[in-house]
């Protein structure tokens, strides 16, 4: 499984879902949601700034993690920005590989 993090922004309206029906609720949700597309979270957090959430979730796949953030935006009550995540030892499989690659005005 490969890991994401989702930063949602709520509108309006999700503020307003989050006060009638508390945070707890709203984890719920997305948990469920998460686990509808063979996936799961390991972490929920409310925050401050430019998200409102923050989620740190497993998908099997970007088709999966895309369906959620269509979901999540066609819901009109938040949107989300997703970012996929590797871990270290994925980078230095990264920085093994060979890359033929020719910079500009080069």
């Amino acid at each position: 499984m490969a890991k994401y993090l989702v930063q949602v922004k709520y509108t309006h309206q999700g503020v307003q879902g989050v006060a009638a029906k508390g945070g707890t609720a709203r984890e719920k949700a997305a948990r469920e949601a998460a686990q509808s597309l063979g996936g799961s979270l390991d972490e929920f957090y409310f925050s401050f700034g430019e998200a409102d959430v923050v989620v740190i979730a497993d998908f099997p796949d970007n088709v999966s993690a895309a369906a959620l953030a269509l979901a999540v935006g066609a819901g009109g009550g938040a949107s989300a920005s997703t970012t996929v995540l590797l871990s270290p030892k994925e980078i230095d499989k990264a920085a093994k590989k060979q890359v033929t690659y020719r910079p500009p005005g080069s």
